[in-house]
């Protein structure tokens, strides 16, 4: 026999702890974010106290020339480093929330499927057709489901792969010639 309310049950508790790890990779996140800044403002403060210490000794023009590109040098190296960390928490943020989505996506799908088969079960003679109808269907939106995921998968990793050799390009660019 087909029962309904434990289906609307089962499908609470997916939905909800879907949430809750959603919530639990949001704050991951931000977690890591918040570590990159702190370390970046440390590092930051570090490198600005040694300037000024470096800066506090030069004694002639080609001492502040030199201080100057060691200083560019450095922050072209720092930009790039944290540019790169952010994007790496991004990135493994997105596909943390991917797989969410996607574990979600084949519960649901098993859930129909088997939602069917109940309903099959109970359904009066001659409802085959609509049983069907409604089968077809859900395969139909499976497998758009499933092309969807697959492209979404092909752009991230194109765009990881651009944004890796933008940012070496970038800091090749930057970077005084020796």
């Amino acid at each position: 026999m087909y029962n309904a309310p434990e289906q609307v049950t089962e499908f609470n508790k997916s939905v909800l702890n879907a949430a809750l790890q959603l919530a639990k990779i949001s704050l991951d996140t931000t977690e890591r974010l918040l570590g990159l800044h702190l370390e970046a403002g440390k590092e930051s403060f570090a490198d600005a106290s040694a300037a000024l210490h470096t800066l506090s000794e030069a004694r002639d023009p080609q001492a502040f020339l030199d201080l100057r590109t060691k200083l560019s040098e450095k922050g072209v190296e720092r930009i790039t480093a944290f540019s790169r960390s952010l994007y790496d928490v991004g990135a493994y943020a997105q596909s943390q929330v991917s797989a969410l989505f996607e574990a979600q996506i084949a519960d649901w799908n098993q859930s129909v499927a088997n939602n069917i088969d109940q309903a099959v079960k109970a359904a009066p003679a001659g409802a085959d057709v609509a049983i069907a109808a409604v089968k077809s269907t859900v395969a139909a939106t499976a497998a758009a489901l499933d092309g969807v995921t697959k492209t979404a998968k092909q752009v991230a990793s194109f765009a990881d792969a651009s944004v890796k050799a933008t940012v070496d390009a970038a800091s090749a660019a930057l970077k005084p010639a020796a």
